[in-house]
């Protein structure tokens, strides 16, 4: 009914004003996106808790949608560093739930306020290997630079070559060269890497120079 949709639309007000209220005492940070599913023996888990150390000890808050997998490994990277370490997580049936390692956190019930404060928040965004959810997150981001939302000036950095480079030919020989959906300009956007290093350097050359 009527009632129950303008409440509605308070509760969705409520969540941004809360959130950008939070985000706005975090400072400068990067964000990192992955699976739930990662196990801590994993590679990409060592390496997401290697990389956000390093983030933390440049006096980078690393923000994760503070769930379990790579989530955890971001927040226990910047944890451990003694960095700021935010979770911005929402409740799901299955998986979501918050990880010990975040010391900020804002819980969402809706979807689309958290995925526009993981958007609006941050100086660099780093992609581990995931699931539906990662490349929801992950497409919406480059969608936003593709149309001038957030600055092309933002890192995308898609992390582990094995995982990623099937998706980038893809994009390349489907979207366009054969059908030419997008400019070859376009696919600069998303930058792959395999080391830590690799990561930091595509940072450290951005024009605001966050590192």
């Amino acid at each position: 009914d009527v009632a129950e949709e303008t409440w509605r639309i308070f509760r969705i007000m409520a969540e941004f004003v809360d959130s950008f209220e939070t985000m706005t005492r975090v400072g400068p940070a990067v964000s990192i996106f992955g699976s739930a599913r990662i196990k801590p023996n994993e590679p990409y888990y060592k390496e997401a808790v290697e990389l956000a150390k390093g983030l933390a000890r440049h006096n980078l808050a690393v923000i994760t949608g503070g769930g379990p997998g790579l989530m955890e490994a971001g927040n226990r990277g910047a944890f451990e560093a003694d960095g700021e370490s935010v979770g911005l997580d929402i409740q799901l049936p299955t998986e979501q739930r918050r990880n010990k390692y975040v010391k900020q956190s804002k819980g969402f019930h809706y979807f689309f306020t958290r995925k526009v404060m993981l958007s609006a928040s941050a100086q660099a965004y780093i992609f581990f290997p995931g699931g539906f959810g990662t490349l929801d997150e992950l497409f919406e981001m480059v969608t936003l630079i593709q149309t001038g939302k957030i600055s092309d000036q933002v890192p995308v950095i898609l992390f582990g070559k094995d995982y990623w480079e099937g998706i980038i030919e893809w994009i390349k020989k489907k979207m366009m060269d054969e059908n030419h959906f997008i400019e070859p300009f376009e696919i600069e956007i998303l930058r792959v890497v395999d080391t830590v290093e690799e990561a930091f350097e595509i940072i450290r050359q951005t024009p605001e120079r966050i590192l």
